[in-house]
C-alpha cells in the first residue's frame, strides 16, 4: 500500500515539475533580470548596505527590514540546505549544483520583483497589523476578477505550510540528524503505530512539538525576535564549518568546480546519456533551488509586506538578499563539501550524505563533525518551522476573511502536524513537499508577468528619488 501511494505521489512530482514548470521559473526570473536591467547585480551593494543600517524607514509596518529579512531567512534556511542539496546532488550528480547557482541568480530578481509588490499593495486590518503577500499583489494589482488566482495561492500556501515544508520536511530532517548522532543503529526502539522508532527519533520530536508551540502561539513579533537571533548565529557557525572545509581541501576546489560544470552540461554523463543527464540535473537543482530559496514561490512576500518602511523597492533590495545569502552562500557551501569529499558517490542518502561530507572534511573526531551538522541541522530547521507557520496563517487569514479564531485553531493543527512528522515516511515527504511547491509557484508567477511593468515604473522612480 505504501509504495502504491509513493508510486503515484512520484508520477505526480514528475508531472508537476517537469519541463514547462522549469522553463517557466526560468523564463520570468530572465524576463524580470531583463526588464530590471539586471538589478540583481548593479544594486547588489545599496542592497547590502541597506541590511548593515538595519533602519526603520516609514511609519507602517510591524517589524524592522532586517527583522522581516530574517523572518524570511528562517523559512528558507532549512533542510533544503543541508538534506536538499545532498538529495539533488546524489540524485542529478553535481551539476545540480550549477542549476541551483543559475535558479538563484535568476530568482533574485524575482525575490525582488514579489516583495517590493507585497509593500506596494499590503493592507491593514481593523486591529491594526499588516496583512500582505502574492494574493493581495494579485486581488488589488490585476483587478478583483483574478481574486480566484490569489485564493489559489493561498489554498496551496497552506498546503505547504502544513504538509509540506514547513512540517512534515524539517521534522523529518531535524529527527533524523538526532537519531543518527545519538542512536545510529537504533538500539533502544520502541514501537508506535505498528514500526519500530528509535526512543531518540520520539524524544526529539516532543521537545521539538513543545518548543515550537512556545513560539508560535506568540504571533509574528516573538517569530521575529527568535529569528533575528537565531538565523544569524545559525548560519555563521555553519558557513565557519563549510569554509572550513572548503580551505582544508583547497587544492580540490577548481576540480571540484570543472566537475559540476561538465555534469551541468552532461560531459559526465551517467544518468542515462548526455541529454538524459542534463536533463535530471536540471531538475533537481531548479526543484531543490526553488524549495531552498523560495524565489518565485510567493512565501517571502508575506513576510517583507510586515517590514516598517514606506519604500516598497527599499525592501524589495532588502528581500532579495535571502536568495543570495540561502542559495549563493550556503547551499555552495553544502554542495562545494558534498563533491569535494566524493560524499555523494558513496551510496548514502539524505542528511547522511551532508554528514560524511563533514566528517571527511573536517579536521576533527567524526562525533565531533557529525554534533557540529546536527545542532545546524536543527536550528535551521527549526526556524523554518516557525517561519512557515506565519506564511500559512497569512494563507488561511486572507482566505477566511480574517477570522482570527480559526487562524488560532489552526496554530494547534500547526502543532499537531509537528508532533506526527517523524512518523511520516521521508521519501513522501519530500515529494509532497515538491508538489505543494510547484503548485504555489504558479500563480505568483503568473502575477509577476502581469504586474511587471509596475515593478518597473516603481523601481524607476524610486532611483529616481534615491541616488547612489
Amino acid at each position: 500500500m505504501l509504495d502504491t501511494i509513493n508510486s503515484i505521489l512520484g508520477r505526480i512530482d514528475d508531472f508537476v515539475w517537469g519541463i514547462p514548470l522549469i522553463v517557466l521559473i526560468l523564463a520570468v526570473g530572465i524576463f524580470l533580470t531583463i526588464r530590471l536591467k539586471g538589478l540583481q547585480i548593479t544594486k547588489l551593494p545599496r542592497a547590502i548596505r541597506y541590511i548593515a543600517k538595519n533602519e526603520k524607514s516609514g511609519s507602517h509596518g510591524e517589524v524592522s527590514s532586517f527583522g522581516a529579512l530574517c523572518t524570511a531567512l528562517s523559512a528558507t534556511i532549512g533542510t533544503g540546505n543541508i538534506v536538499g542539496v545532498a538529495t539533488a546532488i546524489v540524485a542529478g550528480g553535481p551539476g545540480a549544483l550549477f542549476w541551483m547557482w543559475l535558479a538563484a541568480l535568476l530568482g533574485t530578481a524575482t525575490k525582488f520583483a514579489e516583495c517590493m509588490l507585497s509593500v506596494k499593495y499590503r493592507k491593514v486590518a481593523e486591529d491594526g497589523h499588516i496583512i500582505g503577500g502574492p494574493f493581495y499583489y494579485i486581488e488589488n494589482g490585476m483587478g478583483k476578477s483574478w481574486t480566484w488566482l490569489g485564493k489559489i495561492f493561498a489554498f496551496f500556501g497552506v498546503g505547504v505550510g502544513l504538509l509540506g515544508i514547513g512540517t512534515f520536511t524539517q521534522v523529518n530532517g531535524i529527527t533524523s540528524a538526532v537519531n543518527n548522532f545519538f542512536d545510529p543503529n537504533n538500539a533502544c526502539v520502541i514501537s508506535l503505530f505498528g514500526r519500530d522508532y528509535s526512543w531518540s527519533v520520539v524524544i526529539a520530536g516532543i521537545i521539538l512539538t513543545v518548543c515550537v508551540a512556545l513560539v508560535i502561539i506568540g504571533g509574528l513579533k516573538r517569530i521575529s525576535r527568535v529569528a533575528e537571533v537565531i538565523v544569524p548565529f545559525m548560519a555563521i557557525i555553519y558557513v565557519v564549518a563549510a569554509l572550513l572545509i572548503i580551505l582544508i581541501n583547497i587544492t580540490k576546489v577548481p576540480e571540484a568546480i570543472v566537475t559540476i560544470v561538465q555534469s551541468a552540461f552532461g560531459l559526465r554523463a551517467a544518468a542515462g546519456g548526455a541529454l538524459g543527464a542534463v536533463l535530471i540535473a536540471m531538475q533537481k537543482g531548479i526543484a531543490r533551488g526553488i524549495f531552498s530559496n523560495e524565489a518565485g514561490l510567493g512565501s517571502a512576500p508575506i513576510a517583507a509586506a510586515a517590514a516598517t518602511t514606506d519604500e516598497p523597492v527599499r525592501q524589495g533590495l532588502i528581500s532579495m538578499m535571502g536568495t543570495i545569502i540561502d542559495t549563493i552562500v550556503i547551499c555552495t557551501m553544502t554542495g562545494l563539501a558534498i563533491v569535494i569529499t566524493g560524499s555523494w558517490d558513496m551510496g548514502l542518502e539524505g542528511v547522511a550524505v551532508t554528514t560524511k561530507a563533514f566528517q571527511l572534511g573536517l579536521p576533527f573526531p567524526a562525533v565531533a563533525a557529525s554534533f557540529v551538522l546536527m545542532i545546524c541541522l536543527v536550528f535551521f530547521a527549526f526556524t523554518t518551522i516557525l517561519g512557515w507557520d506565519y506564511y500559512s496563517e497569512k494563507c488561511l487569514e486572507y482566505l477566511s476573511h480574517g477570522n482570527q479564531k480559526l487562524v488560532k485553531g489552526y496554530r494547534w493543527l500547526y502543532i499537531f502536524c509537528v508532533f506526527i512528522g517523524p512518523f511520516m515516511t521521508v521519501s513522501a515527504v519530500w515529494t509532497i513537499a515538491d508538489i505543494f511547491n510547484g503548485l504555489m509557484a504558479i500563480p505568483n508567477l503568473i502575477a509577476l508577468v502581469a504586474l511587471s511593468g509596475v515593478v518597473v515604473a516603481e523601481t524607476k522612480s524610486y532611483f529616481s528619488r534615491f541616488q547612489d
